[in-house]
């Protein structure tokens, strides 16, 4: 067991990267609160998939077809992922009751040159579908203007 705490406490120290293409982005609402403390860096990237806005006023990610622009952030600890976890109604022990998942996807440069693997917030697309979640063709969500995608 003493290993076992040890990996745990060896992992928290590293540093991690998330790729966040919502509330989480540099500007938007909820960087601040989570990420601002801890981002050692933070670069522009796209990841493989179908981004939607939500009705609640965020948005939700699927592994659908498609790309999906954001920022690719990277963390001084991976202590970060309990309190954005919990904020993305992510249960690591009960992901049937969670809202997001987190998965490990590749990450491209916006030109799609491969850059590296993060971890990144995706949805099920009939989750998105019961919560009335509509397209964005353009892959790209900002709290700013998403007035324009309610209506």
């Amino acid at each position: 067991m003493g290993v076992v705490l040890w990996q745990e406490e060896q992992e928290l120290s590293e540093v991690c990267q998330v790729f966040v293409y919502g509330t989480l982005k540099p500007g938007e609402r909820a960087f601040g609160q989570f990420c601002q403390p801890f981002v050692i860096e933070a670069v522009d990237a796209i990841v493989p998939g179908r981004l939607y806005h939500l009705p609640m006023g965020y948005p939700a990610m699927t592994l659908e077809a498609g790309w999906v622009r954001g920022v690719l952030l990277t963390f001084s600890t991976a202590a970060v992922f309990e309190p954005i976890d919990a904020f993305e109604d992510y249960y690591p022990d009960r992901p049937e009751a969670s809202e997001y998942l987190r998965l490990r996807q590749g990450i491209f440069t916006p030109d799609r040159v491969p850059l590296t693997e993060a971890w990144v917030y995706v949805m099920a697309r009939e989750r998105i579908d019961a919560l009335g979640g509509r397209w964005l063709p353009e892959g790209n969500w900002s709290e700013w203007d998403s007035y324009s995608h309610d209506g």
